[in-house]
This record gives structure tokens, C-alpha cells and sequence, in this order.
């Protein structure tokens, strides 16, 4: 039921303030026996609309007539000026590569070994963001195939506004073979076909990079999923983010307290651990596998 009591309350809400309207309130008590007979609150509210005008908020059955006397403030975009300056290209969306590298007609295509060391270790060129904005960055090692690449590609031009954003690669397309034999062969009889190519990653490489006149909010959900679904471990970054991760990482280095670092420890035989270590252990000291 309508309470009289209600009939005169002020309601403040966000960023909106009304005031009381003291004339509807009479009105709204001389409509208390219409509520009473028609004991429905779409018929009631429709009622006071015809009489009182648009100004009446209804909740759990109770009326109040209120007038807003103040707007929600708006406020200008805060990073306008500092994004006016970037020309969106031409192609926005990232470009599709071939599944299967061209060669000469003259040429047979070669086979490779597995060659390990391609996406072993710490990437020593490709480590930091271009356009200055906002990436994928690898924290991991491995093998990138075709699918990998049309998944990020589709995944991006999904959620890319062309209008504002681009997108570009920042790794080659497939390149390096991998060879397999069929199911149920023998040993022997040779180095098997060429299967598909990958194109091997290493930690710390940036593979995709975004950027254009929009936020880091806007652009993540988009990284985050690519660098989800990618074969090793990676993760969306702005330019703020990596440089940050940089310092900390040397100021850590420069103000360790503890002289026991996995360095010192292997480079010392701590407990024997040798016998225990790969030899890539003693050239990343355990940083990377």
C-alpha cells in the first residue's frame, strides 16, 4: 500500500539531485482512494502520468513525484589530446600469412632438424612495443603453426574497432618444417615427409601489438584471449607495464639482500646440484627451461 508518509520523501540519486514538488503532494493524497479501489500499481501510475506529468518514479507500490533540477556532469575524454597525433593506416586488421612457404619451382622444398635451440632461452631483439602502446609478449618458449596464427587473427578482427584501432605482427609467418611419418611404419626407410611448418618463439617476444586512439581497458579482453589460446605461456602488456616489469626486475637485482641466488648456488655445487642440472641450467641459472 501508499503510506502518506512516502508521498513527501526526497530521493537523491546518483550524480542526479530533485527536489520536492510540495503542490503534487496534495494532488497525490486526494488520489489515495483511486489506489484503494483499483489495487494496481501500472493502472495507479498511469493514473498520476495523466494528472501530475512524466515526474513520478514508482517502487514496490510507492509514488514519489520528483523534479530533477540537476543532470549528470560530462566530461571530456582525458587522453584526447595525448592520442590526436596517431594516423590510422590504411589496413587495420592483422594481414593473413601462408600455410606453406613459396619456393622456386626449381626448388624442393628442404627439411630441417628439430632445432630446439630456435625457441630456447631469453629473446635477445624482439622485447619491447614498437607503437609504443599495447601487445602480446611471450613468457615462454615454442612452436607457433598456422592455426595458432588464424586464431589470433579471426580473435582480433572480431574485437578490433577499425574506426580507432590497428593491429600488426610483430613474428614471421610459418617457416620452419616439421617432418612425420605415416601411422604404423617401420623404422628406418629415411627422414619422414614434410608435415606442417611452425614458426619458433622465445621468451620475451612480442607477438602482436595494438594500438590506435583507445585504452588499455578496451584492448584487453581482446590480448587476453589470444594469449590464452597460444601454445605457451604469454600475456597481454601496455608500454607502461613492460617498463615497469623491467625496473623491478633490476631493482631487485640491484638490492638483493640474500647472496644465496640460484646463480651463486650453482655456479658453487650447493648440495651437489650439478649432477641434478641440464647444461642449460648453468648458462640461465633455472630462469629459463
Amino acid at each position: 500500500m501508499l503510506a502518506k508518509e512516502d508521498t513527501t520523501s526526497i530521493c537523491v540519486c546518483s550524480r542526479m539531485r530533485f527536489e520536492q514538488r510540495p503542490e503534487a503532494s496534495a494532488e497525490l493524497r486526494s488520489k489515495l482512494s483511486i489506489f484503494d479501489e483499483t489495487r494496481n500499481e501500472n493502472v495507479f501510475k498511469r493514473i498520476l502520468e495523466t494528472k501530475l506529468g512524466k515526474n513520478v518514479m514508482t517502487r514496490n507500490g510507492i509514488a514519489r513525484c520528483l523534479r530533477m533540477v540537476a543532470g549528470a556532469p560530462r566530461y571530456p575524454h582525458p587522453q584526447s589530446s595525448r592520442r590526436a597525433y596517431i594516423i590510422i593506416p590504411e589496413r587495420q586488421r592483422l594481414r593473413v600469412f601462408d600455410k606453406v612457404p613459396q619456393y622456386p619451382p626449381n626448388l624442393k622444398p628442404p627439411k630441417m632438424q628439430k632445432r630446439l635451440k630456435y625457441m630456447r632461452g631469453p629473446e635477445p631483439l624482439h622485447t619491447s612495443l614498437q607503437l609504443k602502446q599495447y601487445g602480446i609478449v611471450a613468457t615462454g618458449g615454442g612452436r607457433m603453426r598456422f592455426e595458432h596464427f588464424e586464431m589470433a587473427r579471426l580473435v582480433v578482427a572480431r574485437h578490433l574497432d577499425q574506426k580507432r584501432m590497428y593491429a600488426i605482427w610483430r613474428i614471421d609467418p610459418p617457416w620452419q618444417p616439421i617432418t612425420k611419418k605415416g601411422q604404423g611404419q617401420r623404422m628406418g626407410g629415411g627422414k619422414g615427409a614434410i608435415d606442417h611448418y611452425v614458426t619458433p618463439i622465445k621468451a620475451g617476444r612480442v607477438i602482436i601489438e595494438v594500438a590506435g586512439k583507445c585504452e588499455y581497458a578496451e584492448v584487453f579482453t581482446m590480448l587476453r584471449i589470444v594469449s590464452e589460446r597460444l601454445p605457451f605461456k604469454a600475456m597481454p602488456v601496455s608500454h607502461e607495464i613492460l617498463e615497469k616489469k623491467l625496473a623491478k626486475e633490476k631493482w631487485l637485482e640491484e638490492n638483493n639482500q640474500n647472496k644465496y641466488t640460484m646463480k651463486y648456488i650453482i655456479q658453487n655445487n650447493m648440495g651437489g646440484c650439478h649432477k641434478m642440472l641440464s647444461p642449460f641450467d648453468f648458462k640461465w641459472y633455472g630462469k629459463y627451461l
